[in-house]
């Protein structure tokens, strides 16, 4: 038994959303640690600007008496002494000898020196005794109000007094950059539906072409996509007057047999009247008959097969009513109960045609097989439709299953017929990619199942 699978996949959009969004990604966090940096080097030339000001309060405050260096008790603004930042200064000799610090700068021994190079100014990180981490300006000054002098004005700051700010940095720089990503992605979601409205066009005439509400794919579409539209408009009405000389083939082939199958009925009544030809004429009818079976059975597998392009499908109540009142007066001594289990609206994916065939089989054996009792019901999944017929007849023994599916094969062999119904619905779902499954049912009998999938 074939098994039909339908594959569910994303759409073309969606794929290119899932390559760009994650470019995008990519970009984003390659962009981050420039970013980081970019604001990291700008916050530590707003420090150096910040401890060279602090360094130019110390010069402006310095005095050089007699060679030597005064500073006043306390700096302008008292800055250093009372500020909750504990800004340190320190002021060396040329020679790298300590001369002054500030009061908050008491007790704290750090892990420079300055040298007295002539390199202008310095700007690094240093560690205290105690391991703190600071920055660290040093400049160099020649002149001191108009005197000679030499001396290294230092500058410090913790490390530590920055560290709130710089994690709220980054916190904001995580927050732009996750807000840019999902305003980025949106731009990118309806730059791609505009990029593709176009193959959105082609897939719903596509449907309309299917459902046979037009005959052919529009020509307005970009000239990246126009040589596939013509194609398939080719393709479209190539599959057309194929189908149209095939049906007229298949009219013409049934009319030129019929004729000759009627002769040949015909010479074997004659035969039958004679006494001495009973034999023969029995076994030409026989043949004859047969002859008729397989030519119908072969015009309706051939005209009954799914169509390339186009997508059918029909009410089931349509087709099911006229088949069920044929029936019924055929078994009418048997009055069979039939139970219909399905919505007045369910659709089956079959063309009207390929619809009667199948029921107008299956239903007939269940009539012919059952007790008096027929369930008929269906249903339908985002993957398959599901059509049950079940009778309360002697059912199919299991190793008898895959047989009867066969040509020619028959259970039943106390009626006329050539066993050929159920091979005739057998190709007809798998030209469908469908199945035909064969079950014990809950009425007694057998119950035949028809899986169709969706499109």
């Amino acid at each position: 038994m074939k098994h039909s699978a339908v594959r569910h996949s994303f759409s073309l959009r969606t794929h290119l959303m899932l390559g760009a969004g994650g470019m995008a990604c990519v970009f984003l966090l390659g962009l981050y640690p420039a970013l980081q940096q970019i604001f990291t080097h700008a916050l530590e030339q707003a420090i150096e600007q910040r401890l060279s000001a602090d360094a130019s309060a110390l010069v402006s405050a310095a005095r050089v008496v007699n060679g030597r260096l005064h500073m006043p008790d306390k700096l302008p603004d008292e800055e250093f002494p009372v500020l909750p930042a504990r800004q340190l200064g320190y002021i060396y000799d040329s020679t790298g000898t300590l001369v002054w610090h500030s009061r908050s700068a008491a007790g704290l021994t750090v892990d420079y020196r300055p040298r007295y190079d002539g390199r202008g100014h310095v700007f690094t990180r240093t560690r205290s005794a105690q391991g703190r981490e600071y920055f660290l300006y040093d400049v160099e000054i020649d002149l001191l109000r108009g005197n000679s002098a030499a001396y290294s004005i230092i500058t410090l700051q913790p490390v530590s007094d920055y560290r709130q700010l710089y994690r709220h940095l980054r916190h904001q720089l995580y927050g732009w950059l996750a807000g840019s990503m999902f305003v980025l992605l949106g731009f990118l979601w309806l730059g791609l539906g505009w990029g593709t409205r176009s193959l959105q066009q082609i897939s719903r005439e596509l449907d309309e072409v299917e459902s046979g509400q037009r005959d052919s794919l529009g020509d307005e579409h970009p000239t990246e996509v126009l040589r596939l539209t013509r194609s398939l408009n080719r393709l479209l009405d190539s599959e057309r007057r194929q189908s149209s000389r095939y049906k007229h083939s298949l009219d013409d082939l049934a009319h030129s047999l019929k004729t000759p199958l009627a002769v040949l009925q015909g010479v074997g009544e004659v035969l039958a009247r004679q006494p001495a030809n009973s034999e023969l004429a029995q076994t030409l009818q026989t043949q004859v008959g047969r002859m008729s079976q397989q030519v119908g059975y072969q015009l309706q597998r051939a005209s009954l097969r799914k169509s390339g392009l186009l997508r059918h499908s029909v009410t089931l109540a349509t087709v099911i009513r006229p088949v069920l009142d044929a029936l019924g007066k055929v078994y009418a001594d048997k009055q069979v109960q039939v139970e219909l289990c399905y919505p007045d609206n369910f659709r089956v994916p079959l063309e009207q045609a390929a619809l009667y065939e199948v029921l107008g089989n299956l239903l007939e054996n269940a009539y012919r097989l059952c007790l008096g009792q027929i369930r008929i019901s269906a249903g339908m999944n985002q993957s398959y439709c599901e059509l049950h017929i079940e009778d309360d007849g002697p059912g199919v023994p299991v190793d008898q299953r895959e047989r009867i599916l066969q040509r020619g094969e028959r259970l039943d062999t106390q009626n006329p017929g050539q066993g050929i119904g159920t091979a005739v619905v057998k190709d007809i779902l798998d030209s469908y990619g469908g199945q035909l499954l064969i079950e014990d049912s809950s009425l007694g009998g057998a119950s035949f199942q028809l899986r169709l999938p969706l499109y």
